[in-house]
C-alpha cells in the first residue's frame, strides 16, 4: 500500500505532466500538514523529483516551515548550475495565465531559495550569472510594479558586485507604495538593504539626490534598535550631502531617536568631516582625511570621501563666480589651494560641461570670463520639460488620492477613528465607499 508520500510524488508527477499548474499549486498548498509532519523523510523525497520537471514541488517541499535546515543545505552542496536549473522552470510562466499563481507557501520558497542562491553566487564570486534569473523572480512575486519583495536587495547586491547597475534601475526608479509580505515571511532587514544597496546604485552613478533619498529612507526607517545597516547608511549620507550641498541637512523629526543616541555618536570622523567642509578650507579637509585615512578604508568608503574634496574645490569657485568676472587661471589656484593653473583649467571645463558654471576661457592671455546663465527659459525643450514636471505631480496627486481613499475604507481604520464594534466594520466601510468625500490636495 502506498504512503502518503508515495502519493505526494505520483500527483505531483501526475499534475507537472499534464501543465495543471494551478491545480498542482493548490495540491501542494494543501499538503503542507504532510510535509511538516515527515521533514525527516523530505530529504527522500526530494531526491525522487526531477528539477526541470517538478520544479513547484521542490520549492515547496523546500518551503516547508520546519524544514528550514534543507534549504541552507541542499544550497551548500549545489552548484550556481544546480540552483539555476530550479529557479528558471519556476520563473518561466507555461500556464495559459500571464504568471502562475505561486501561493503562500511556494511564494516563501522562491524568496528563500533566490536569497540562497544570491549567498552562493557571492560567494562564488560569480554575481553576473543571477541577475536574469533575480529579475524573472521578482517580476513573478511582485503583485505590481511599485510593490517591494525581499528578492529586490538581493538583485541590487548582485549588480553592485558584478559592476552592473542598469539591470537594477528599473526597479528602482519607481515609487514604491506596497510591500509583498511573503505569507509573513519579509525581513525587515530586506527593506534596509534595498534602500542601502540603490543609494550605493546612485552614487556610483553620480546621481546624488536619488542617492542621498534612498540613504535617507534607510536612516529614518522607523526602529527600536541600532542597525548595522542604517549605520553605514548614515555615513553614506553625511558624504554624499557633502558632495550634492556641501553641508549636511537636517534628518527629518520622524527620524527615530536611535540615530541620534547610538549612531551618531559613533560616527565622529564623519561629523569632523562636515565641520572641516563648513570652513570652506581645503586644507582642513586634506588634514581630516589624512587623521582618519584608516577609518574610511576600513569603512569602503574612500572613494565618497576623496569626491567630498574635490566637491569642496568646485564649491570654492562657484563661490568666486559671486566675487569676480574676471580671474586668471594662475590666481584662481592659489584662492582655491589647488596645484597649478592647468588644474584650475580642467575643473574650470568639467563645470562648464556640468552646467554648474557659466565662464569662458581666454586661451591667448590665460583669464577666465564669468558669465550668466544664458537661460531664458522660453525654448521646447524647457517647455516639455515643465509639461512633464506637470504631469509628475498630477500623477502624484491621483496617487495620493488613492491611497487616501483605501485608508479610509480599511476596518482597522474605519474601528479606530469611529470607536464601532466589529459587527459594524463592514457596514461603515461600505457606507465610507458611497459617501465619503476625498480632500484635495494642491501640489
Amino acid at each position: 500500500m502506498a504512503t502518503p508520500l508515495e502519493h505526494f510524488v505520483c500527483n505531483v508527477r501526475n499534475l507537472s505532466a499534464n501543465g495543471s499548474y494551478d491545480q498542482l499549486c493548490d495540491f501542494l498548498n494543501k499538503s503542507s500538514e504532510l510535509l511538516l509532519k515527515n521533514v525527516a523523510h523530505l530529504d527522500d523525497v526530494l531526491a525522487t523529483l526531477d528539477m526541470q520537471e517538478h520544479s513547484l514541488g521542490i520549492l515547496a517541499i523546500l518551503g516547508c516551515a520546519d524544514a528550514s535546515s534543507i534549504l541552507p543545505m541542499w544550497i551548500l552542496t549545489s552548484s550556481p548550475a544546480k540552483c539555476t536549473s530550479l529557479l528558471v522552470p519556476a520563473m518561466e510562466s507555461r500556464s495559459a495565465s500571464p504568471r502562475i499563481s505561486l501561493k503562500e507557501m511556494t511564494l516563501c520558497a522562491v524568496a528563500d531559495l533566490c536569497h540562497s542562491y544570491t549567498k552562493l553566487l557571492v560567494d562564488k564570486k560569480q554575481p553576473m550569472k543571477g541577475i536574469h534569473i533575480l529579475m524573472k523572480a521578482i517580476n513573478k512575486l511582485q503583485m505590481t510594479s511599485t510593490q517591494l519583495t525581499s528578492i529586490h536587495a538581493d538583485l541590487c547586491q548582485l549588480c553592485l558586485l558584478a559592476k552592473c547597475l542598469k539591470p537594477a534601475l528599473q526597479y528602482l526608479e519607481v515609487d514604491v507604495d506596497d510591500v509583498n509580505r511573503e505569507n509573513g515571511h519579509y525581513d525587515s532587514k530586506h527593506f534596509l538593504l534595498y534602500y542601502y544597496y540603490g543609494g550605493m546604485i546612485y552614487a556610483s552613478l553620480k546621481k546624488y539626490e536619488r542617492a542621498l533619498y534612498f540613504f535617507e529612507v534607510a536612516i529614518t526607517t522607523p526602529s527600536m534598535a541600532v542597525s548595522h545597516i542604517m549605520l553605514e547608511a548614515y555615513k553614506k549620507y553625511i558624504l554624499v550631502a557633502l558632495i550634492l550641498h556641501g553641508k549636511v541637512p537636517p534628518l527629518p523629526k520622524f527620524t527615530s531617536k536611535v540615530v541620534n543616541r547610538f549612531i551618531k555618536p559613533i560616527s565622529k570622523p564623519y561629523h569632523e568631516l562636515e565641520m572641516a567642509c563648513s570652513s570652506h578650507s581645503t586644507d582642513e579637509v586634506r588634514a581630516l582625511l589624512t587623521k582618519h585615512a584608516e577609518q574610511f578604508l576600513r569603512d569602503k568608503n574612500v572613494g565618497l570621501v576623496k569626491q567630498c574634496l574635490a566637491s569642496q574645490y568646485r564649491k570654492n569657485i562657484q563661490r568666486l563666480t559671486k566675487t569676480f568676472m574676471t580671474l586668471s587661471l594662475s590666481d584662481m589656484a592659489n584662492r582655491v589651494k589647488l596645484s597649478c593653473p592647468k588644474e584650475a583649467e580642467t575643473y574650470i571645463l568639467n563645470m562648464i560641461d556640468d552646467g554648474e558654471i557659466f565662464a569662458s576661457i581666454n586661451q591667448k592671455d590665460g583669464m577666465v570670463v564669468f558669465q550668466d546663465n544664458p537661460e531664458k527659459f522660453n525654448s521646447p525643450a524647457m517647455f516639455k520639460l515643465l509639461e512633464d514636471m506637470m504631469k509628475g505631480s498630477i500623477a502624484l496627486d491621483e496617487q495620493i488620492k488613492r491611497m487616501d481613499q483605501e485608508i479610509m475604507v480599511n476596518p482597522k481604520y474605519v474601528q479606530k477613528t469611529t470607536g464601532l464594534q466589529e459587527d459594524d466594520i463592514a457596514a461603515a466601510a461600505t457606507s465610507s465607499i458611497t459617501s465619503s468625500k476625498v480632500p484635495a490636495y494642491s501640489m
